[in-house]
């Protein structure tokens, strides 16, 4: 505090040094999902490296408004298509019915598709895909006189992937419109000056900025996942507002005690400070919770959590001190002229503590019967928790509207789906049973016709099965090269077969057979003692992300619970306190799971935040996300109340006076904290993603609920 000059330079250097690079995150960001150790991420490497595939990256064009097949017109059409295609750089591979003439090229209700294989490791798919898109219009406009109706679309995971970044960043701007104004007014009625309301948002903003920064640097050396834009939103205006909040909130207090501009901003350093460090420490700790799991859009958001909650402390003990001792009693300022009579003064801030302090009188006397009418609901709430489904939803949960998704319901219209997500089955024999053997043929064939018979297969692709039941393993060399490196791994010992679901098979039916697939007895099937398998794909990506999840959520639960009590222990020097605290965060977060149930796994209330059904289950990464999201900044309050509880305690006052006095002199600050955090929280739910959304509910019920009925009733 002797020193405000010096580090308040600090922080502007760091200001001055991240904001720039916030500029390009949104290029730097990922929507693909990586699983460290994960049998899909490995097979998609060993297709990539070890087969050479030119179709493990690909696009799927879907071509409607064409004549009906066998027409002289429609093979003009789509030889134009093609060729203009695989006249576009980095595309490895075109295929269409004219290249192969299988029924997978031909949908139900008409239509065809092309498939595109791109090299993704030479070219950005975020630079190639707008130069294809732009392609496919010219080539729309090329063939529009001839085909009145012909539309061309692209889909596939790194279209979609592509579109949802886009989707996001848009999220992400519009949340921002929404959540500041009315940050601002929030301020405006817990300070009742424009100075010391443009403080905090000045802080929150100012924490994003340079979080979004940090985010692009870092992206060089780690997968950083799109939902990091997202968080850093939510947070930032969240933390960042909360913490800044506090620091103001103290300071005028100690203005108001008497004390002048420099002793006053030393006290707000001295004992805020050391509040906001405490409380960061538990918010960190959840945060830290989310890098043991080798998911990298979880590890994205433990990243981005850290470094919020981290940037948002040092600007307020680098920055507010000495901005707060140089303002002195301008903090006050209104600057409302005739709108000051509706925003808080001295003298109503001093009449509103009194009026908690009667609260607290009322809470104290009778704290049983309080406790139960208060705990209830709270537990009756909590209890609906242990109905939670933890699975992907059934049905169409992309957002609308993106050209990706409405290919894809095309494909789906023309019983085609399956393209998109086809299960990746690597089949590897040993080396005296060789595919290209008479013995490896064989147990390829079985294999192969095993797959097919099960009634969940559309398609099988596989070297026999593209070479016809009289085929052998001499027809191999008569295959185009392209079909060899897709299928055949270059030493010889191992091959692909594609299984391209029926459309009627949901995703989470795909990721129960992934795991039946990941046990069959290959040796029995295949006829060949030593056959192994890997299956990749994205519903493996699926499945194994909900393995992950699963096995690692107890492990997240218990650090995050051990570490906020240890931390609790050190900053409060209580066990009671430290214990207490952890409870009520699990009861808040308990209810707030339960509210998530009832609203959007079952759909009461939901077209409230535009799902017009019940989702019928949650996304896997919500639970562990949310638990340790919320169980960091539910302490947050708990801090600024008990810290100040055992400040009035040390203090000399009884325990009943010091429970009832740091109510008084915190509750303000913790509804007008909580209050701006719910409205951030609240602006991401009207998003177009169901995740997103998800997410901005149960932050947003947690906050209301542990900062009315939980710091305000059953911790007192």
């Amino acid at each position: 505090t002797r020193r405000r000059l010096w580090m308040a330079g600090i922080g502007c250097v760091f200001i001055a040094g991240l904001v720039p690079f916030s500029y390009h995150v949104e290029s730097r960001l990922e929507t693909a999902v990586h699983i460290q150790g994960g049998e899909a991420e490995r097979v998609d490497q060993e297709l990539r490296d070890r087969f050479q595939s030119p179709y493990v990256h690909r696009l799927i064009f879907v071509v409607q408004g064409l004549p009906e097949p066998d027409s002289s017109a429609r093979s003009q059409a789509l030889d134009f298509i093609a060729n203009t295609l695989r006249s576009e750089p980095h595309v490895s591979g075109v295929l269409s019915e004219l290249d192969w003439p299988d029924d997978l090229f031909h949908g139900k209700h008409g239509g065809t598709l092309v498939i595109l294989g791109v090299d993704a490791q030479s070219v950005s798919f975020e630079a190639l895909l707008p130069q294809l898109r732009a392609r496919s219009a010219w080539m729309q406009a090329q063939l529009r006189s001839q085909f009145p109706n012909i539309k061309i679309e692209a889909t596939g995971e790194m279209a979609i992937n592509y579109d949802l970044r886009r989707i996001s960043a848009a999220d992400v701007s519009h949340a921002e419109w929404r959540a500041l104004p009315i940050t601002l007014f929030l301020l405006l009625l817990a300070f009742g000056s424009f100075i010391a309301a443009l403080l905090p948002l000045s802080i929150g903003i100012a924490a994003i900025s340079m979080t979004m920064g940090a985010a692009a640097l870092l992206s060089h050396y780690l997968h950083l996942s799109i939902l990091v834009q997202n968080l850093a939103t939510m947070l930032g205006l969240g933390l960042g507002v909360d913490y800044a909040l506090l620091m103001v909130s103290r300071f005028r207090e100690a203005m108001a005690a008497g004390l002048d501009a420099d002793s006053a901003a030393d006290l707000t350093g001295r004992q805020a400070g050391r509040t906001l460090i405490i409380s960061c420490s538990t918010v960190a700790i959840g945060f830290s919770a989310l890098l043991w799991v080798p998911i990298s859009e979880i590890r994205s958001i433990g990243v981005a959590g850290l470094i919020i909650s981290a940037i948002s402390v040092l600007l307020c003990i680098l920055i507010l001190p000495l901005v707060l001792s140089l303002l002195g009693p301008r903090i006050n300022s209104s600057g409302l002229g005739i709108l000051s009579r509706f925003f808080p003064t001295g003298g109503r801030i001093a009449s509103e503590q009194q009026r908690w302090r009667q609260w607290g009188n009322l809470v104290t006397a009778r704290p049983w019967v309080t406790l139960f009418v208060a705990a209830s609901p709270v537990l009756l709430l909590a209890w609906q928790a242990t109905r939670i489904s933890i699975s992907l939803p059934p049905g169409n949960w992309l957002p609308a509207g993106a050209e990706s998704v409405e290919a894809l319901h095309s494909l789906e219209h023309m019983g085609r789906a399956g393209i998109v997500q086809p299960l990746r089955f690597v089949l590897e024999l040993p080396a005296d049973a060789a595919p290209r053997s008479k013995t490896g043929w064989d147990a390829v064939s079985r294999l192969a016709h095993y797959l097919q018979k099960d009634p969940r297969t559309a398609e099988v692709l596989s070297l026999p099965t593209l070479l016809g039941k009289d085929s052998n393993p001499d027809d191999i060399a008569t295959l185009p090269d392209w079909t060899q490196k897709s299928l055949l791994r270059s030493d010889g010992k191992a091959t692909l077969i594609e299984i391209l679901p029926a459309s009627t098979v949901t995703e989470n039916e795909q990721i129960r057979w992934i795991a039946e697939l990941r046990k069959i007895d290959l040796a029995s099937i295949t006829g060949v003692q030593g056959a192994t398998s890997r299956i990749g794909g994205i519903p493996a990506m699926n499945a194994d992300y909900e393995a992950v999840v699963g096995k690692l959520l107890p492990h997240v639960i218990a650090f995050v619970v051990g570490g906020s009590l240890f931390a609790l222990l050190l900053g409060f020097r209580s066990l009671f306190a430290a214990v207490k605290a952890v409870l009520l965060n699990l009861l808040s977060v308990g209810a707030a799971f339960g509210a998530l149930v009832l609203v959007f796994q079952e759909g009461h209330g939901s077209w409230l935040f535009g799902v017009a059904k019940p989702i019928m289950s949650v996304f896997p990464i919500i639970p562990i996300l949310s638990f340790a999201i919320v169980f960091g900044l539910s302490m947050d309050y708990e801090v600024f109340l008990v810290a100040r509880v055992l400040e009035e305690r040390r203090a000399g006052l009884s325990e009943r006076a010091a429970v009832i006095e740091g109510m008084a002199t915190t509750a303000r600050l913790i509804t007008s904290a909580a209050a701006i955090m719910i409205v951030v929280f609240v602006a991401f739910t009207f998003g177009s993603f169901v995740i997103i959304k998800m997410l901005g509910f149960t932050l947003g019920v947690a906050v209301l609920i542990d900062a009315t009925l939980v710091r305000m009733v059953i911790g007192p």
